[in-house]
């Protein structure tokens, strides 16, 4: 008896998608979808991250207004990993 799940289609997968860009469309103000776009070209396990993290959160009731791209910009900024500096001194 296998508990796997089926992979999904490629139908069902554009249909997912279709919902995900209804729902963003709707959470996030025009120059934040434009920004989270730009963000999926360059790093889209970060977009996919802040996605489903915001979906999430309008899921819960937690989202009362349309995020505006300043607090995309905190979301994005609180997620990703803080970079590590490395100083190299010379002697």
């Amino acid at each position: 008896m296998s508990y796997e799940q089926d992979p999904p289609n490629p139908q069902q997968e554009a249909q997912i998608a279709a919902q995900k860009e209804i729902i963003l469309k709707q959470l996030l103000s025009p120059e934040a979808r434009l920004r989270l776009n730009n963000v999926r070209m360059v790093k889209p396990e970060l977009a996919a991250l802040v996605e489903n993290y915001l979906i999430g959160m309008a899921s819960q009731g937690r989202l009362h207004s349309q995020i505006s791209d300043e607090q995309l910009k905190q979301i994005l900024m609180s997620v990703q990993q803080p970079k590590r500096d490395f100083k190299i001194n010379r002697r």
